[in-house]
């Protein structure tokens, strides 16, 4: 969820019962352990923090772990045994949970030491890992690592999704577009309104677009301005896209924020939200208004059991 993330979603999250996570992978400093203090002042209950393996993250970890991080988080990247990523984590009493988005890499990462698998389908909104489609991906990761935890991810937005992912055999499910609309998301109110009024179909898979500060990343964001006159332009690689270059939006400081920027709308900026890299899911199609967190996880957690108790017995 990038910068839509935050101590005060997460906490409400896991308050409410789930696993919240905070992205901190561009968290520098005293910002990074402030992440995790403000976190454990609003919840006693567990919590996790994600980390970007494109690039080294090492420092970042050991500041996590420090703070007394004990749930971590990897994704975009393959880890092999005797990583330190892994070996430091458990060091410091931490699980180890990393995204992947094929049976083989599942594999792989439980021979290098990962707790819980999150198989990441290519319904999902953000950065998209691999290229399976979720229903397909859980089941065949499921019993490739058994009896290793699977978290199901990608494409679930209600507790319909969370008991088909649970049907396919994993323990859980990670959810992303649902929250992003939560009350206690940084997302701007227009980005959450955008959301809300989505359907599955806006929800478009697009690459070499929203890459400036992270090439060759596929994302799965809303059809937007800037995607439909790349589109018309015959979808040209960076440096021959139309408005490149344009500012779109700032930061509070007036850091500008160029049109195929990574970022996401947040409350603090101001700009052309509409065209900016709009993350989300094809689930977005099931998030249709703006409530509190705690009331995501307690529908989520009735309509998956109601779900459940009108399949027939087996």
């Amino acid at each position: 969820m990038g910068g839509a993330s935050c101590p005060a979603l997460a906490a409400a999250v896991s308050n409410a019962g789930g696993l919240g996570m905070i992205a901190a992978s561009w968290t520098e400093g005293d910002d990074l352990r402030s992440l995790v203090r403000e976190t454990k002042e609003m919840t006693s209950a567990p919590f996790g923090l994600n980390l970007v393996l494109e690039w080294d993250q090492r420092e970042r970890l050991g500041v996590l772990l420090e703070e007394g991080a004990r749930v971590v988080s990897y994704f975009w990247s393959a880890l092999e045994p005797g990583s330190p990523y892994v070996e430091e984590a458990h060091q410091a009493g931490a699980l180890v949970m990393l995204t992947v988005g094929s049976a083989e890499e599942a594999r792989r990462a439980v021979d290098a030491g990962v707790d819980v698998v999150v198989a990441q389908g290519l319904d999902a909104g953000g950065h998209v890992w691999g290229g399976v489609g979720t229903m397909s991906l859980i089941p065949a990761v499921v019993d490739a690592v058994a009896p290793a935890p699977v978290i199901a991810a990608g494409g679930i937005g209600d507790g319909r999704g969370l008991a088909a992912g649970l049907a396919l055999g994993a323990q859980a499910a990670w959810m992303g577009t649902a929250f992003v609309v939560a009350d206690e998301s940084r997302s701007h109110p227009a980005y959450k309104d955008m959301v809300t009024r989505a359907s599955e179909v806006d929800a478009v898979w697009s690459e070499g677009v929203f890459n400036d500060e992270w090439p060759q990343a596929p994302v799965r964001t809303l059809d937007n301005s800037t995607l439909r006159a790349w589109r018309a332009a015959g979808s040209p690689p960076p440096g021959e896209r139309p408005g490149e270059g344009d500012v779109i939006a700032t930061m509070p400081g007036g850091d500008p924020i160029p049109r195929y920027s990574v970022s996401n709308p947040t409350e603090e900026m101001t700009g052309e939200f509409e065209a900016m890299a709009l993350y989300a899911g094809q689930s977005a199609a099931l998030v249709r208004r703006r409530r509190p967190a705690a009331e995501i996880v307690e529908e989520l957690l009735a309509q998956a059991a109601a779900t459940i108790g009108r399949l027939p017995a087996t």
